[in-house]
């Protein structure tokens, strides 16, 4: 079975394993290292034995856990590393005086596509329950777009900003 596989399974056990494994270029040494852990705690030779290891006892859940927790931050690093690129080709852009239009074409056809459906919605009494799911569902993907355009350009947390120079650190 691939890591990637084993690794889904794993995250049922240890939920911060599904920001690593997806989403990324980097999923398959993300989740590589996360089975790779589950085979150290075990003692397992495979993934797949060691999945069921961990399934069985929850003591060894735990240490599971509280090895993930040890190597949080080189995990973390390969998951930001898409992030902190596209951060800096923007710098890089800006420092040359252009802008990212990409960035700017998106972020203007979230928020059209919100309004948009809020209209169809609020204007149209006809609309039948079926039809409300659908562009409620859509509406909530948009809206999750956005949450994401916003996240990368300002930033999410203090904890996050915290996460970035720790990973900036560790990676000089």
């Amino acid at each position: 079975m691939d890591p990637i596989t084993i690794a889904m399974g794993l995250a049922q056990l240890a939920p911060q394993v599904l920001k690593w494994i997806t989403g990324s270029d980097k999923a398959a040494d993300a989740a590589s290292a996360v089975v790779a852990v589950a085979q150290q705690v075990t003692g397992k030779g495979s993934g797949v034995e060691a999945f069921h290891a961990l399934k069985a006892d929850p003591a060894l859940v735990l240490q599971f856990r509280q090895a993930l927790a040890a190597q949080e931050a080189e995990l973390d690093k390969a998951y930001l590393a898409d992030t902190q690129n596209a951060r800096q080709r923007d710098t890089d852009l800006a420092k040359t005086g252009q802008r990212n239009w990409r960035a700017d074409a998106m972020f203007l056809l979230a928020v059209a596509m919100i309004c948009a459906l809020v209209w169809i919605v609020w204007q149209d009494t006809e609309v039948n329950e079926y039809l409300k799911g659908i562009v409620t569902l859509v509406l909530g993907r948009f809206l999750g777009y956005l949450d994401n355009i916003y996240n990368f350009e300002f930033g999410t947390t203090r904890s996050s900003r915290a996460k970035d120079a720790t990973i900036e650190q560790l990676s000089r």
